[in-house]
C-alpha cells in the first residue's frame, strides 16, 4: 500500500458540534510510555514532538489527550503544548476528566465539585483559555461521591461558564447517554471498541450515536486485547492477516480501516511515537474493504469480550 501521498483527509470529516475534525486523529497516550502509565520506555522527547508536528502537517486536526497521561519522564499535555502551540485555528484538542493521578502514579477519583480543578489543570498544561471537547470518563469509584447526573451536571456548568466548548462521555453504558443528553448536549462517546474487543451492546451504542449525530470514538482500536501494552502478532487471526496481505497493508491498518467502516460518525485516534507508523495509520483512511472482507472480520463470536 503506497502511503507517500495519503493524508488525514483520506478518511473524510465529522462535526463535533460546530468543530469539524478529520476522522483519523491522533491519541497521545503512547507518547508518555508504552502504555502511558509508566509502563516501558517513553518515546524520545524530540521524536515525540516531531511526530505531533508531522501529524498536523499531514492534516490531523483532532488530538486526544489527558492530564493523567504522564509517566515519570513525560507529560502528554506538555508535549502537545510544546509541539503545537500556538495552535492552528482548526486544531481540536479533546481531553478527559474524572480520574486523576498523583505524582506517585496512584489513581484518584474526583468528586463532582472537583471536576473544575481537573479542567483548570488541563487548561494550564495545554496553555488554553478554554477546552474544545472534554469527556467525562466514568470510574467505578464515582458512585461513592455522587450520581452520574451530579457529575455531568458539574460538566454542564463548566460549559456554561465558558471553560469547555463541547461535552463528551467515556467508558459509558447506553443509559448514561440518555441521562447526559437530558442535561446538556453530547458531541462524542469514547469507549473501548475494536474487531476483537467489543462487549455485548457495543454495536447498539455505536448505531445509536450515529442516529443522534454523535461521534463514536473507539480507543484500543489497534491494540485490541493488548490494551495499554499495544497490539501483538499473536492478536491477529488468519482472516485479518489474509485481508492485510491482499491489500498490501499491515494488520494495524486493516483494524483502523474496519473501525472507520463502522459508520461515517466513527472516528479513530491511533497513537504512536514512530513517524513511520504515523504515516501508516493515516493511510488506513484510504483502505477500502469489501463487503465480504468486512463480513469475515465481523464474524459471530469474534468480538464478545469483557471490557
Amino acid at each position: 500500500m503506497n502511503t507517500e501521498t495519503i493524508t488525514a483527509a483520506s478518511a473524510g470529516t465529522w462535526d463535533l458540534g460546530d468543530l469539524t475534525v478529520r476522522r483519523i486523529g491522533f491519541g497521545t497516550m503512547r507518547l508518555t510510555g508504552s502504555g502511558a502509565f509508566d509502563q516501558g520506555v517513553p518515546s524520545d522527547r524530540g521524536r515525540s514532538i516531531a511526530v505531533l508536528r508531522r501529524a498536523v502537517e499531514l492534516g490531523v486536526n483532532h488530538i486526544d489527550t489527558a492530564a493523567f497521561y504522564f509517566s515519570s519522564l513525560r507529560s502528554a499535555n506538555e508535549l502537545v503544548n510544546t509541539a503545537l502551540a500556538p495552535y492552528p485555528d482548526d486544531l481540536v484538542i479533546t481531553t478527559k476528566v474524572g480520574p486523576s493521578r498523583d505524582a506517585s502514579g496512584e489513581w484518584h477519583t474526583a468528586r463532582p465539585e472537583g471536576l473544575r480543578g481537573q479542567v483548570e489543570e488541563n487548561l494550564r498544561q495545554l496553555g488554553r483559555d478554554h477546552l474544545d471537547v472534554v469527556n467525562l470518563r466514568l470510574m467505578p469509584g464515582m458512585r461513592e461521591f455522587g450520581t452520574f447526573a451530579e457529575y455531568f451536571g458539574a460538566m454542564a456548568e463548566l460549559r456554561t461558564a465558558g471553560l469547555i466548548r463541547h461535552l463528551g462521555l467515556s467508558v459509558i453504558r447506553p443509559e448514561h447517554l440518555a441521562e447526559a443528553r437530558a442535561i446538556a448536549p453530547v458531541v462524542c462517546v469514547q469507549n473501548r471498541y475494536g474487531i476483537d474487543s467489543r462487549q455485548s451492546g457495543a454495536d447498539d451504542l455505536l448505531r445509536e450515536c450515529g442516529e443522534l449525530g454523535i461521534a463514536f470514538v473507539p480507543f484500543f482500536a489497534i491494540a485490541g486485547e493488548g490494551r495499554e501494552a499495544g497490539a501483538s502478532a499473536e492478536g491477529h487471526d488468519q482472516d485479518l492477516l489474509d485481508i492485510a496481505r491482499a491489500h498490501g497493508a499491515t494488520p494495524a491498518q486493516v483494524r483502523l480501516a474496519w473501525t472507520l467502516h463502522r459508520g461515517p460518525h466513527v472516528l479513530a485516534i491511533p497513537g504512536t511515537g514512530n513517524p513511520d507508523h504515523l504515516v501508516e495509520n493515516l493511510a488506513a483512511g484510504a483502505l477500502h474493504l469489501s463487503a465480504d472482507e468486512l463480513a469475515r472480520l465481523d464474524s459471530p463470536g469474534r468480538a464478545q469480550t469483557a471490557v
